[in-house]
């Protein structure tokens, strides 16, 4: 399974022309990415490096790596030496590893915006600025959209998630006001077989999928990982892009619908509905803002940059990715 996506993600970027895939000059192959050890992360690396980018994870462990971030001091270590190309900054606790209390919340907030604003005045402090810092953000950035569709020229929306992706983008501005390019990677659903929000909707052995959660009716925005991947390389190297870019497919379904073709996809039995009171008492707080709430997003940037994707719609997604 493994070898099978990230050769798609190679065959999907070798669909670039060599004047987007490789900026010439040595000094423009290297990449420094924060989080590389997450699943977009891994995902990216092995693309870039298959590009013939030189790839760079930011340390968190290894005060000697060229590139290091001291979490209890608080301070960035970037080699000046090595010149950078672009900055692909992925870093920021899992927000359903745990049920939410005051100090997850918190925690994961500064993981975003804290780690962040320090990269970013780090950048902005070099000799030699990269040309692109590309920071995620999330559709949660729109809030709870109901039935309405939302587009990158929307105002953001209320509630926890939404002020994490505000505060998450705002903190790239020291690196905006040194000049660099900024990109507010705006994801949908990630789907990938090698984790994420798949791997939660699917039991042991692939014996069963999720039900339903809630009513069902909620809107579930979401891209593979093989276009994920495609589409930051794509905005990396082109000049002409900056600000916030959704990465989402143009097929939006409810959870009801990505539930029941995920089941066919599997050729599995599909649990039976979780009312959302369970899901409540389940998750809290985290129910409300991640799991029962809609996200019926769009991108009017990537059919407006010429990108179109791979797997638009969810059906080939899910048989690609789960190789069915």
């Amino acid at each position: 399974m493994k070898s099978w996506w990230k050769s798609t993600v190679c065959q999907r970027l070798h669909t670039l022309s060599s004047a987007e895939s490789e900026p010439s000059g040595s000094a423009q192959k290297n990449v420094l990415i924060s989080g590389a050890s997450g699943l977009i992360g891994r995902a990216l690396t092995d693309a870039l490096v298959n590009s013939g980018f030189r790839v760079f994870a930011l340390s968190r462990t290894n005060p000697e790596a060229p590139f290091y971030f001291d979490q209890k001091k608080g301070s960035m270590h970037l080699d000046s030496d090595i010149s950078l190309f672009a900055v692909v900054n992925l870093a920021g606790a899992n927000i359903s590893a745990k049920r939410w209390s005051a100090a997850t919340k918190r925690q994961i907030l500064e993981s975003r915006r804290h780690t962040t604003a320090l990269l970013a005045a780090a950048l902005a402090a070099l000799p030699n600025k990269p040309q692109v810092l590309m920071s995620a953000s999330a559709v949660g950035y729109y809030g709870d959209t109901g039935a309405t569709v939302v587009d990158e020229n929307c105002p953001a929306g209320s509630g926890f998630l939404s002020q994490v992706s505000v505060d998450w983008e705002r903190a790239t501005a020291p690196a905006e006001g040194a000049g660099i390019r900024a990109v507010y990677l705006r994801f949908g659903l990630v789907l990938s077989p090698e984790g994420g929000v798949l791997k939660n909707f699917i039991l042991p052995l692939g014996l069963a999928s999720v039900g339903p959660v809630g009513e069902g009716t909620q809107f579930m925005s979401w891209i593979s990982i093989v276009d994920a991947v495609a589409i930051i390389q794509r905005l990396m190297v082109n000049s002409d892009v900056s600000g916030p870019v959704n990465l989402v497919a143009p097929e939006i379904v409810s959870n009801a619908q990505f539930m029941k073709e995920l089941s066919q996809t599997l050729h599995s039995l599909q649990l039976p509905r979780l009312p959302s009171a369970i899901v409540r008492l389940m998750f809290g707080e985290m129910a409300d803002a991640a799991l029962l709430s809609s996200s019926r997003v769009k991108s009017r940037m990537l059919p407006a940059l010429g990108l179109q994707l791979q797997y638009p719609e969810l059906a080939g997604a899910l048989k690609a990715l789960l190789k069915r």
